[in-house]
């Protein structure tokens, strides 16, 4: 298993996925950057993160033999993994904002954006990114930041979490393998953040209006039970949770 480690890159998922189109990459190769320019979050929004204090990362993975028909069992995965290593570390309150934000004290700590390259129609590979707030104690105009220090008040080494990291991505990607879906899915959704509470979303539109988080579909897609006692199904891009 390779680790790449640079010292500054606009993105460690840009950068991955241009070595993976221009040669063979070995599965789990991870690359590592001090300092990110142009980190890149869930629907174009911005990653921003003190150099050298934080982890921005990202790792390759081959699924060409997963035969995988619905892709987000790849953000399952990755936000299990993220959720089993920080307990490791003894961090408390975890809960997985869907999509893929992990949460510490209903803070955010990690982000993931993965972007899936697609071979003959179907998926061949995964560049895993992965974004987590390690040492770093202030974020300007971001209240709902926190880090890993911040909460223990510990200083952590950030090359063995990543070394937790890859190998409770390992452990997840090979209970895929071994086709244990609802395991995961089950696994998933008892992080799920405000899961079975109140909660408030505003739609495309703009419109605002309350709901109960059920779960998720095989897909992916948000199961919210409304006001009338019919369950709906949101994609990505269709609804924003507001906290």
């Amino acid at each position: 298993m390779l680790i790449v480690k640079l010292n500054a890159i606009d993105s460690t998922n840009s950068y991955l996925r241009k070595l993976s189109a221009e040669e063979t990459v070995d599965d789990y190769t991870t690359v590592i950057a001090k300092k990110q320019t142009q980190g890149r979050g869930q629907m174009g929004t911005v990653w921003s993160s003190q150099a050298s204090k934080n982890l921005t990362f990202s790792v390759f993975k081959d699924v060409s033999q997963l035969h995988l028909e619905h892709p987000f069992y790849i953000s399952i995965i990755t936000s299990l993994a993220l959720l089993k290593t920080l307990q490791f570390f003894s961090i408390s309150r975890l809960s997985v904002k869907w999509p893929n934000d992990i949460l510490s004290e209903d803070k955010k700590i990690c982000g993931i954006l993965i972007e899936n390259v697609i071979k003959q129609n179907k998926i061949n590979a995964s560049v895993i990114g992965i974004g987590l707030n390690v040492n770093q104690t202030k974020f300007e105009n971001l209240p709902k930041a926190s880090s890993l220090k911040m909460i223990s008040g510990k200083i952590f080494d950030l090359d063995e979490i990543v070394h937790v990291i890859l190998k409770n991505l390992k452990y997840y990607f090979l209970l895929l393998k071994k086709g244990q879906y609802d395991v995961l899915k089950e696994d998933y959704e008892a992080y799920l953040f405000r899961k079975n509470k109140p909660s408030t979303f505003k739609d495309k539109e703009g419109t605002v209006f309350s709901g109960f988080i059920e779960g998720i579909s095989e897909s992916g897609n948000l199961q919210v039970l409304l006001e009338d006692d019919i369950i709906k199904e949101f994609d990505l891009k269709a609804i924003t949770l507001l906290y």
